[in-house]
């Protein structure tokens, strides 16, 4: 029998659990057993289903039916993928979600964490062509401003249905500089199936359960001049909140060979050194510990970063893998360190951060693997895109080891710090 899904959230229910009503369809006819209540408690792909849909009526529910997989994609939030499932209501909910801040119904001042395991953003973040910054103003927290078509402004869907979502925005951006920036942003969420991911990992264990999407993001000039070194470029930003835990570890393969020739292997002091015990670089694999207790950033540069990241959390038993578009060798990345810069186009093409205490507060138990692609050197009517994938897997050691080795080139106990 097929069953529709219905959610809701009841006053008399505890705020850590949400109800999943489950009714047949199509026959209109009442059935008493699938009418019962269900309780999803707090952690599961049901509960954040359901707190979501109470909040965002026009919340999008991507899924592949044959597997579970699910995800959650919000227009409000710039088309974002809040969180996804590999093992359907039940099943663990990956992204990172700020419940009360949610709930709350209001923005906050610089930016709304409203979580979300893939957000849409747009470099650089720091320096002279920052679009962080307001011209003049100094690279403190206090002047920090997410602009809103990237924070509270919804992206306008263009199509949807069980296996794709399609978004589009207009929009302006003026950096540290001064120079306007006319833009429209496309962006696309795709749900991967069975054949995608085994194309990717090879043949899956009988243990293992999967989810997986793809995102694609595309960037045009919209206005009537060049975007150039001289006055700033543009670039697309992706970054994943994703829940911390306290056996949880970053790992990003990096491009091994002399230092001459690739510069230094990371960038560990974007919010000041990261201690030697949460960070680890050896044969060619960086580990760093996701486990929201520090607030630490780091950054690999196009020389050495490969398309790939990862993190494992021992504790769950979760592989996440992550991969992006990188282009061909010598093309220029955006700085986003907080100052004026000698150099403003040496910056990263891939990034990780762990959430943790800053002057007495915390966003939440998070840490992000981030993408970007090259500044976009665009002429008026010209287009750049960049391609960003995340896929979860949940299964035996034995089975997340093959995967670990064949994706990330380490195998689950090189990666554990």
């Amino acid at each position: 029998m097929r069953h529709c899904v219905q959610t809701f959230l009841f006053p008399f229910i505890a705020p850590a659990v949400a109800v999943i009503l489950l009714t047949g369809c199509g026959s209109g006819k009442r059935n008493e057993k699938m009418d019962a209540p269900v309780v999803m408690p707090a952690g599961t792909f049901g509960h954040d289903l359901a707190f979501l849909r109470e909040y965002h009526k026009d919340l999008i529910l991507l899924g592949d039916d044959s597997s579970g997989a699910e995800l959650i994609v919000l227009p409000a939030y710039q088309g974002r993928v809040m969180t996804s499932t590999a093992e359907g209501l039940a099943g663990t909910s990956f992204g990172w979600i700020n419940h009360e801040l949610i709930r709350s119904g209001k923005f906050t001042p610089h930016f709304s964490a409203f979580g979300g395991e893939e957000r849409f953003w747009i470099g650089p973040e720091g320096g002279q062509f920052s679009i962080f910054f307001r011209p003049g103003s100094a690279f403190s927290f206090d002047a920090w401003q997410v602009p809103g078509v990237l924070d509270t402004i919804p992206f306008d869907l263009v199509h949807a249905d069980r296996r794709e979502a399609v978004f589009t925005k207009k929009m302006q951006l003026v950096n540290h500089s001064g120079t306007s920036f006319d833009l429209q942003v496309d962006r696309s969420i795709r749900i991967m199936d069975e054949d995608a991911i085994q194309g990717i990992v090879g043949d899956l264990g009988a243990d293992i359960k999967w989810v997986g999407f793809s995102s694609e993001n595309t960037i045009t000039n919209t206005g009537a001049r060049d975007w150039n070194r001289e006055t700033g470029m543009l670039s697309i930003w992706i970054l994943s909140m994703l829940q911390a835990g306290d056996d949880n570890t970053i790992a990003i393969p990096y491009r091994q060979g002399d230092s001459i020739a690739l510069g230094k292997i990371v960038t560990d002091d974007y919010f000041g050194k990261v201690p030697a015990d949460r960070l680890r670089v050896s044969n060619g694999l960086i580990r760093m510990k996701a486990d929201g207790n520090h607030r630490s950033k780091i950054g690999l540069s196009p020389r050495r970063a490969l398309p790939v990241a990862g993190s494992y959390d021992a504790r769950r038993g979760i592989l996440t893998i992550a991969q992006y578009s990188m282009p061909e060798a010598g093309k220029a990345y955006v700085n986003s360190l907080w100052k004026m810069q000698d150099d403003p186009f040496d910056g990263d093409a891939v990034n990780a951060y762990n959430d943790g205490p800053a002057d007495g507060e915390q966003m939440g138990k998070f840490y992000e693997i981030e993408s970007s692609s090259p500044a976009a050197a665009l002429a008026p009517g010209k287009s750049m895109r960049h391609m960003h994938r995340t896929m979860h897997f949940k299964g035996t050691q034995e089975s997340l080891d093959k995967i670990a080795r064949k994706l990330l080139g380490a195998g689950l106990e090189d990666i554990r710090l």
